[in-house]
């Protein structure tokens, strides 16, 4: 985290961050309207000091953040969380809404019956629809 940046565009500091794998990703996801500053929408090439408030869309997960730090560079997961500190409300809801769909996931377990069938239970469909 180099102190000398002092605005970076939000396609790059959300790809540093690790919020997108790639910064067309993070363009695309910002064009979308999926991406907020400071409560209002914005273009990827908009630029970002410290302090700025981001609310973050990605699939069925939600982010309310305030950028810390800036970073040209994308650096490893564990020093990329202390680029933003994301609130307490936000951190709940996103753990709550992963409990649930991990429930629903057991709920709806369909393990082992789809399967490609093997040589005989292909014989033994043939027969079936012979008759």
């Amino acid at each position: 985290m180099r102190p000398e940046l002092e605005a970076i565009r939000l396609d790059k500091w959300l790809w540093t961050a690790r919020f997108f794998k790639t910064r067309k990703l993070a363009a695309d996801a910002i064009s979308g309207g999926k991406v907020h500053v400071n409560n209002q929408r914005t273009k990827p090439g908009k630029e970002v000091k410290p302090g700025a408030k981001l609310t973050i869309t990605k699939d069925s997960y939600r982010w309310d953040v305030t950028i810390i730090a800036l970073s040209s560079q994308r650096r490893p997961a564990k020093e990329a969380v202390l680029l933003y500190e994301e609130t307490a409300e936000s951190l709940a809801r996103r753990q709550q809404q992963i409990i649930l769909q991990r429930e629903q996931r057991k709920l709806f377990d369909f393990s082992g019956e789809d399967h490609k069938p093997n040589k005989k239970e292909r014989r033994l469909i043939h027969r079936f629809k012979q008759t």
